[in-house]
């Protein structure tokens, strides 16, 4: 039986994989889980905030139902960003958050996700507990004993005043367009930025249940290119449906991705000593370009397996500052429990206001070296690191490559894949070295 939770909770087509019925039984599951270590005479409290996908309608409606009748008192924060619920369960001291959202899926899509106390993403422990819990019978109170359920009025003042307090200084004399994605930021990422100081332009914040991430957000950047251009401003954020990534767009309309960005706050929390053991947390995915300038600027790369859940567990475990994922998912551990594409669109901003440097003088921190990807399909991914003309192929790659390249063999998580990655000074040779990397693969690791 395949795990029910993924990466980043459990996804599926709205009424088709994710049920209202499955909905339910994981909140109930989840409240036994999560709730179970409040004090006596407390019942256990959790918030819950949706993206505006409009099958979050109907599953925060039975999430809501769920943990309610099962003891819970919900706080239901309405439509805000993951990164914002995950802040307000800490804020609010609550047992833990519920986050219904599939991210930068397409709107039938969606998802739940569990926060721990904290605002903490689980652990597989605390997964794999709810999974077991849902096979039990739920905790089933009667009276007045049962959760009762009330609006999370200023839920979102909280978040974006935490987001403002953040800040070294204010955003005044800089333009900037924001691409909400038809998003859970459609309304909080434009308040900060205009509180902040910012001259805004904002696309991409009609949200109507059906249009997130379509053709808008961190996904689809031509648009944001296009606006930053033609209203002249000095930069542009690009969010996702959930708005916990970032990702930024020069006066040029040159793409500023998640390395780039991580290169240019390492550099900044350094000089203000800041970046704890001078450290920056990235998974093996990151380009490596980022590595060779982080080397020059005297900051350390920690490397994880791909995926913000592990980028997380690598900072937590050296209680690092930094860290984040080259798709955008940036975290800044004083601020933030998770990837936060607001909170990073605004410390980027004040790095440009306080520097008065252009967003693309501050981007040369790093020269992104070529990468080619390719994912090779039908193959025996648990032989990858074993099979020894693989591995010989690889070596040998890596000998041509020297220092100025890099190769990565990574079998996917979830498919019969094995994917190729190779890194060069020039891109018709990551091309070359990627192909024939990739036909050695599907040769030697076919399935039978």
């Amino acid at each position: 039986m395949s795990r029910l939770f993924g990466t980043d909770g459990v996804r599926g087509l709205a009424n088709g994989e994710l049920t209202v019925e499955l909905a339910m039984q994981l909140s109930q599951a989840a409240a036994a889980v999560l709730g179970h270590e409040v004090s006596a005479g407390r019942r256990p409290t959790a918030v819950v905030a949706r993206d505006p996908r409009i099958s979050g309608e109907f599953l925060n409606a039975a999430v809501q139902a769920g943990l309610a009748s099962a003891g819970v008192d919900v706080y239901d924060a309405g439509v805000l960003p993951t990164p914002a619920a995950a802040f307000l369960v800490g804020d609010l001291d609550a047992d833990f958050g519920v986050m219904i959202s599939a991210s930068h899926n397409p709107a039938p899509d969606n998802g739940i996700k569990f926060l721990a106390r904290g605002g903490e993403k689980l652990t597989d422990d605390q997964e794999d507990a709810i999974v077991r819990q849902m096979d039990r019978a739920p905790l089933r109170p009667t009276g007045a004993d049962v959760g009762r359920i009330q609006r999370f009025a200023d839920a979102e003042d909280r978040y974006v005043i935490h987001l403002l307090k953040s800040l070294p200084n204010r955003l005044d004399g800089l333009k900037v367009v924001l691409d909400c994605a038809h998003g859970a930021a459609a309304g909080c990422s434009p308040q900060a930025f205009k509180d902040a100081g910012a001259d805004i332009v904002v696309i991409g914040a009609d949200p109507d249940g059906i249009n997130i991430n379509d053709g808008y957000g961190s996904t689809h950047l031509q648009n944001l290119q296009q606006a930053v251009i033609e209203h002249g401003a000095d930069f542009g954020i690009a969010h996702d449906g959930d708005a916990d990534r970032c990702l930024a767009v020069d006066a040029t309309g040159t793409v500023v991705d998640g390395d780039q960005i991580m290169g240019i706050m390492a550099v900044a929390l350094k000089e203000a000593g800041r970046l704890k053991d001078d450290t920056l947390v990235v998974t093996v995915m990151s380009n490596l370009g980022l590595k060779l300038a982080m080397q020059r600027e005297g900051v350390r790369l920690v490397e994880t397996k791909v995926g913000d859940r592990y980028v997380l567990a690598g900072m937590k475990h050296g209680s690092y500052s930094l860290g984040g994922e080259q798709s955008g998912h940036v975290i800044f551990a004083d601020y933030a429990t998770t990837g936060d594409g607001v909170l990073t669109g605004l410390q980027l901003g004040a790095r440009l206001a306080a520097t008065g440097k252009t967003l693309a003088e501050l981007a040369q921190v790093m020269q992104r070296m070529p990468q080619v990807l390719v994912n090779v399909k039908g193959v025996d991914k648990s032989r990858t690191g074993l099979d020894a003309e693989v591995q010989a192929a690889v070596a040998d790659a890596e000998a041509r490559l020297g220092a100025s390249g890099r190769v990565l063999l990574r079998p996917s998580g979830t498919e019969p894949v094995v994917r190729v990655m190779v890194e060069a000074e020039h891109e018709d040779v990551a091309r070359r070295e990627a192909e024939d990397l990739a036909t050695i693969v599907k040769r030697e690791l076919a399935l039978s």
